[in-house]
């Protein structure tokens, strides 16, 4: 993420070396601080838009579990009322929604490390905002005191972090790419022998279910 490597360039940088290297040390801090506060208030954005996102998923996620619990229910009343058939039937929604479920896990798994990896950038680049403003004035002063006219002006060299994020995006189209023709294979190939194993076993758990519904409204009427 390149706004991330900003912040990261933003964070490490050295406020002494960048004044020390500064052709006109009071623009360049007085920068450096307008930078660092456009940096986190784009941070502060994507923080509360991951937030954001984080509580969709796990509203989703709700959603789909109470929907999971509400097609076992109806398996059991199906039971209740010697519909095997419709018995099976409303197992295999049931059983489908689960393995949703298990997706929604993963992305909300996710979701929490992204949130909290911009929320440590931010509060970084917060402590780091606090520090240039307490230093301001006392880093020109001594850049006035102890360099003369002429050092070098390669600050404005540091700040950027754009190095690696056009690498990144051609190794992201890459692996796509290579994703998008694995799942064409499947397409291709139809109905091979994992997949009929995968449908006796999911079959075998339908049954299995079904089997233990019976069970416990035998044991309970």
């Amino acid at each position: 993420m390149a706004l991330l490597e900003r912040v990261t360039t933003l964070i490490r940088a050295n406020l002494n070396d960048l004044i020390d290297r500064a052709e006109d040390p009071e623009k360049m801090i007085k920068q450096v601080i307008v930078d660092m506060e456009n940096q986190y208030l784009q941070v502060k954005t994507q923080v509360a838009i991951a937030i954001a996102d984080l509580h969709l998923l796990e509203k989703k996620k709700k959603e789909n579990q109470d929907t999971t619990d509400e097609w076992f229910h109806k398996a059991e009343r199906a039971v209740d009322q010697q519909q095997d058939d419709l018995a099976r039937a409303a197992l295999e929604r049931y059983r489908s929604l689960q393995q949703i479920g298990s997706g929604y896990g993963e992305q909300l798994a996710d979701q929490e490390t992204q949130v909290q990896g911009l929320k440590n950038a931010l509060q970084k680049l917060d402590q780091k905002l606090a520090e240039a403003k307490l230093k301001k004035d006392l880093l020109i002063a001594r850049h006035r005191r102890t360099q003369t006219a002429g050092r070098a002006n390669q600050a404005e060299g540091a700040m950027t972090g754009h190095a690696h994020s056009g690498a990144f995006d051609r190794m992201s189209d890459k692996v796509l790419r290579a994703e998008a023709v694995v799942e064409a294979h499947k397409e291709l190939s139809g109905e091979n022998i994992e997949d009929r194993f995968t449908h006796i076993e999911r079959n075998e758990e339908i049954e299995r279910l079904l089997a233990t519904i019976k069970e416990r409204r035998a044991l309970n009427p």
